[in-house]
């Protein structure tokens, strides 16, 4: 019963009314299959005279023409000088001058002669300070510091070593260290009678 056509309206016969809506729907598809749109989408029209531009074509066979007959003139023109002379003399046999060249000597002389003059005051004048003056300055100097120092000079401070925290010790730690202590007497005994015996061998 639930696969059976179900018509959206009430009806009396389930099959024709599927029928006549079958019917509906392809008369439907058809006539919008076949309808017509009201804007034009189609492709525009390709025109030659836009693809094929003839006029640009031509200048550009005319302007190619013109720079093939120049070069043509130019080739010409560079072959008859390879094989001539030619008709222009390029050689120049001219010799550079300036107009200004004594005055210029004349200013460079005067600049080294005042170079050499401050040259000269500079090696001979004599020195304002004395070197003498400044060490006796500096001995009286270490004097009056040396005098007034708390610690002779060149006594570097003795850092001074840092406290090391206490740790507090068990009972067993306390024990072993009271028997090690009354150990040691025995052993430096037993070491000076050993000693003692083998003095009395080199003596002997």
């Amino acid at each position: 019963m639930h696969r059976s056509y179900q018509p959206i309206l009430p009806c009396g016969n389930k099959y024709l009314q599927q029928k006549w809506d079958k019917a509906y729907y392809d008369e439907h598809r058809k006539k919008v299959e076949a309808a017509k749109s009201v804007v034009d989408t189609t492709q525009p029209k390709q025109h030659g005279h836009l693809q094929l531009k003839l006029k640009k074509l031509k200048l550009e066979e005319e302007r190619l023409s013109v720079i093939e007959r120049e070069n043509q003139l130019l080739l010409g023109k560079m072959s008859f000088i390879m094989r001539t002379t030619g008709r222009i003399d390029n050689r120049n046999n001219y010799e550079s001058k300036s107009l200004n060249k004594e005055k210029r000597q004349q200013e460079l002389l005067r600049v080294v002669k005042e170079n050499h003059t401050i040259l000269e005051r500079i090696t001979n004048c004599e020195p304002q300070y004395s070197v003498k003056k400044w060490q006796e300055d500096w001995n009286k100097a270490e004097e009056y510091m040396e005098s007034i120092t708390r610690y002779p000079r060149g006594m570097k401070s003795v850092p001074q070593k840092k406290a090391k925290p206490q740790v507090k010790k068990t009972r067993q730690e306390e024990e072993y260290e009271q028997d090690s202590t009354e150990e040691e007497p025995e052993t430096t005994d037993n070491e000076n009678k050993r000693s003692e015996e083998e003095n009395k061998d080199t003596s002997d």
